[in-house]
């Protein structure tokens, strides 16, 4: 048989060369950053991005890439899957504190924009089941019509409704299926946003029939239901622990850890002492945080342990926190803005120390949306008075506050990170934002 190879030596050389040159092509154009922000808080639901070159200033005439006016305001952030937007919004109800109007004209809204320039490609209105929560005044409920983040498999897209169901849709708008969650409201809205685990939506329907709920993502139909999950308005967290996955809950006055697969609790450990929580547990090497409470408290505790690990996996307590916002963990430290203290903290992540607590100025009033990290920078909006962008350092730094002039509209949406460029929503509209 004749061994004698295809190519000379020469050729093969050259073969060699332009595959390497190709590669290196490849790797300079491809984008930096690939990972697409799919879900609440981003991947993992973290918050946190390895994007540069963010810009930490802008306003309405600068390093603002493009806008697009909403139908109405929301407290849900946008996602982003390959060149698609995807957002939601409420009308017709309590989109003005002062004239809150009928609740039968409550409208539901999801939009789909191109990516790179704001174009809206699709859009659904639904009519909300009724009766919805009742708005009650100040910020109770006005918050909580539009508030749960969409998620994505890249293939479909699910929307939480609270008491108007879970929808899937395909890419270019098909609705695909519906499914109910419960009927129950609150007088401070539905909250929590939906999460993805393999073939199963898992949502938290803590005020909708006080349950987390896996739906399977291809037909909508319930695989498992576990109940007792009272006054938590947290998204799920999936936690990656000793080579197996937990889905963990930041509860009242405990943080239990689920199996994703089956529902079944597998371990609780003693939490925040109150009776109702916010903030979503965020993880790191095996270790869960979480915050909460109008008394302030954070722990930290060790995954993968079985039944009740307060005695055994509890690391720390320390007696500083936050009602509403989740915190972010980097190179080690936890931070967070509390949402009416008008104050920056930054924890030791390994023994709860506080390493600061700053006053933010101007004092930002109310903040709901959580902490996104990127670029060596917090993005924290306020609700009124701007975006506060925070150097991501153990060493307090407030580099600015952001505001639009034509647009003074209420933010309770995290900002997103997409192709080294931030995208953020107001009441009023939402913003690419560049260097």
């Amino acid at each position: 048989m004749d061994s004698t190879p295809i190519f000379t030596k020469p050729a093969q050389a050259r073969t060699r060369l332009v595959t390497i040159l190709i590669a290196l092509a490849a790797i300079v154009s491809a984008p930096i950053f690939a990972e697409e922000w799919t879900q609440f808080r981003g991947p993992g639901g973290m918050g946190i991005s390895d994007a540069e070159g963010l810009p930490a200033t802008w306003d309405s005439n600068t390093n603002v890439v493009w806008t697009t006016k909403l139908p109405g305001p929301g407290g849900s952030s946008p996602i982003v899957v390959g060149n698609r937007l995807f957002i939601t919004s409420y009308s017709g109800y309590a989109e003005s504190a002062k004239e809150p109007g009928d609740m039968n004209n409550l409208m539901r809204h999801v939009l789909c924009l191109e990516r790179d320039s704001g174009k809206v490609l699709w859009s659904k209105d639904f009519k909300a089941k009724q009766p919805e929560s009742k708005y009650v005044g100040g910020n109770n409920t006005r918050h909580g019509y539009a508030t749960s983040t969409p998620v994505s498999d890249g293939k479909s897209v699910y929307i939480f409704f609270g008491i108007s169901g879970v929808l899937a849709f395909d890419l270019d708008g098909k609705e695909l299926w519906t499914a109910d969650v419960g009927s129950e409201t609150n007088g401070w809205g539905s909250a929590t946003s939906p999460v993805l685990y393999k073939d199963l939506i898992l949502i938290n329907a803590t005020v909708e029939s006080e349950s987390l709920i896996a739906l399977d993502k291809n037909s909508g139909k319930e695989v498992w239901r576990t109940p007792g999950i009272k006054k938590a308005w947290c998204t799920p967290v999936l936690v990656e622990v000793d080579g197996k996955t937990e889905v963990v809950l930041n509860l009242p006055k405990k943080v239990v850890a689920y199996d994703p697969a089956t529902g079944k609790e597998l371990w609780s450990c003693e939490g925040v002492p109150d009776f109702y929580t916010c903030p979503s547990v965020v993880a790191g090497d095996g270790v869960v945080y979480a915050i909460g409470g109008r008394k302030a408290e954070a722990i930290a505790v060790r995954a993968g342990g079985r039944g009740d690990v307060t005695g055994t996996h509890l690391l720390w307590r320390t007696k500083e926190g936050n009602n509403v916002t989740s915190p972010v963990l980097v190179d080690g430290y936890l931070y967070w803005l509390h949402e009416s203290r008008g104050k920056a903290y930054c924890l030791d992540a390994a023994t709860g120390e506080v390493v600061y607590e700053e006053s933010l100025n101007p004092k930002p009033g109310l903040l709901y949306a959580s902490i996104t990290v990127a670029d060596g920078k917090l993005y924290a909006p306020s609700q009124l008075k701007g975006t506060y962008v925070i150097a991501a350092s153990p060493k307090f730094e407030q580099l600015a506050v952001n505001t639009f002039q034509d647009d003074s509209a209420r933010v309770n949406g995290s900002v997103i990170v997409s192709n080294s460029q931030l995208l953020m929503r107001t009441d009023q509209g939402i913003y690419c934002i560049a260097q």
